[in-house]
């Protein structure tokens, strides 16, 4: 089946981005013998693989491939795991080979099976962009712009996009599709291109935490925290600040501080590492002080978490599928948002198996189950630190409570430790958290302490490792 519903291999997808969410929809689609074309606005078939790109704002932080986005990939580009980490990428449990600091406690340490990667936002998607190039049916434009949408005379059908190219003297072209994928992000024009098609806008939720980042790389020792691939300390409502140390590819260690509600880190040398000391754990201040910088502090700002409610129109033109930041785009320091561009790319090649066409009205309902859980915890998250803006629900309320209980139990309690990771890691879901053998201790105030650990040797990367014991669900061992 192709994406028009025709077996004999005709017709076209038109995937508008070549991002993370993008590269992923170009995946499953190329599954279905239809040909895929890929239009970004950055040139992406260019030699500079491993360069953060002009369209990826955010690029040059630090991102997270949680261990459930980890599982999706490797089952879609299998052998991609072995790949990033013979190329450099350090590799561990999320909670027994780093350090996380949440609602000022330091989690018990232990193994809660969830295998991570430390990449860098471009080397990843540099490798995916690669695997996706080998692709017989995929091709990648030219950089351009897309205008809009082509639509039938009703508008009911969308037949192609609109597109400039970036290079002199072009003119505008008409890509006919038989399907458009809009993997634009948080930029998506697709909210102004149904309002000039006659249709209504979606709905919009917005928390505005007003984040602010900075992040600069540095050569430290590896040893630098007794052998840990990295360290998180999350805000609270009593200090807004945060940050995140992580070893990456090219023995490098990238550090990303960041604060809400205004209160952002300095883009200078001084002020940077004076933000880092003020952090409520040592970590990240001591480990960049004796290191070597290797830039200079780069900025980024992240105003609100956006949902579009597309699943709440009456109506909605055929032969358009949003996916990714262009449904929901959220707080980037929670570390969820590739690996929720993953699970809807599942859910994308579940559903042009089934349907001939893809139908707009189901995937959207699929895409709001989706989105779900990440965003409830993403606006409790927010919503803790009083000057965010936001609707203080009695869930949001007894929700927020309960996980500051949960995070303060978690220090001395190994198990409940393990129980929070996997699901911040989207492997269990939220529920998992009230079983009563989790909400008992939580509740009650008891908990099992931590074993002491000691210093531990110094995770290795290098080709031909192991990697430490692979996730028990879903894995695909090397």
């Amino acid at each position: 089946m192709d994406a028009t519903g025709d077996s004999s291999g005709g017709g076209r997808a038109v995937v508008v981005g070549g991002g993370i969410a993008g590269l992923l929809a170009a995946r499953v689609l190329a599954e279905r013998r239809v040909e895929v074309r890929v239009l970004d606005r950055d040139d992406l078939g260019s030699g500079q693989d491993e360069e953060p790109r002009r369209g990826v704002p955010q690029g040059r932080h630090i991102h997270a491939l949680l261990p459930r986005g980890r599982q999706i990939l490797e089952e879609l580009f299998p052998g991609l795991t072995g790949q990033l980490i013979d190329a450099g990428a350090p590799s561990g449990d999320l909670l027994g080979d780093a350090r996380l600091h949440l609602s000022g406690h330091r989690f018990a340490r232990a193994d809660a099976e969830l295998m991570t990667l430390s990449v860098s936002r471009p080397h990843l998607e540099s490798c995916l962009r690669r695997r996706v190039r080998e692709l017989p049916n995929v091709s990648f434009a030219p950089a351009g712009d897309v205008l809009g949408l082509v639509t039938t005379p009703t508008g009911t059908q969308v037949t192609g996009v609109r597109v400039l190219r970036r290079a002199d003297g072009s003119a505008e072209e008409v890509v006919e599709a038989s399907l458009v994928i809009d993997a634009m992000g948080r930029g998506s024009r697709t909210p102004t291109w149904l309002r000039q098609l006659g249709y209504a806008q979606p709905p919009e939720e917005r928390i505005e935490a007003d984040l602010g980042y900075a992040t600069r790389h540095y050569r430290l020792a590896s040893d630098v925290l007794d052998g840990d691939w990295g360290t998180l300390q999350g805000p609270t409502p009593e200090r807004p600040r945060g940050g995140v140390l992580a070893r990456i590819e090219g023995d490098r260690w990238i550090v990303t501080l960041f604060g809400l509600v205004g209160d952002h880190p300095a883009t200078t040398p001084g002020g940077f590492e004076a933000f880092a000391d003020s952090l409520t754990f040592p970590d990240i201040g001591q480990a960049i002080r004796s290191g070597e910088a290797l830039d200079d502090p780069v900025a980024f700002r992240f105003p609100a978490s956006v949902r579009r409610r597309y699943e709440r129109l009456r109506r909605f033109p055929d032969g358009l599928l949003p996916i990714g930041d262009a449904v929901c785009s959220l707080n980037p320091i929670y570390g969820q948002g590739m690996t929720v561009a993953a699970l809807q790319a599942l859910a994308l090649r579940e559903q042009v198996r089934r349907d001939r066409p893809p139908e707009p009205r189901r995937w959207l309902r699929r895409v709001t189950r989706i989105v779900e859980a990440p965003w409830d915890m993403v606006v409790g998250g927010d919503l803790a630190h009083p000057e965010v803006d936001g609707p203080r629900t009695m869930k949001v309320r007894l929700l927020g409570a309960y996980i500051a209980r949960l995070h303060a139990a978690a220090a001395k309690d190994p198990r409940l430790a393990c129980a929070f990771a996997r699901v911040m890691a989207l492997v269990d879901p939220p529920i998992s958290l009230l079983r009563p053998g989790i909400a008992g201790p939580v509740l009650l105030g008891s908990g099992r302490r931590a074993p002491r650990r000691g210093p531990r040797p110094g995770l290795t990367s290098r080709s031909g490792d192991d990697p430490p014991r692979l996730a028990s669900r879903g894995e695909v061992r090397r």
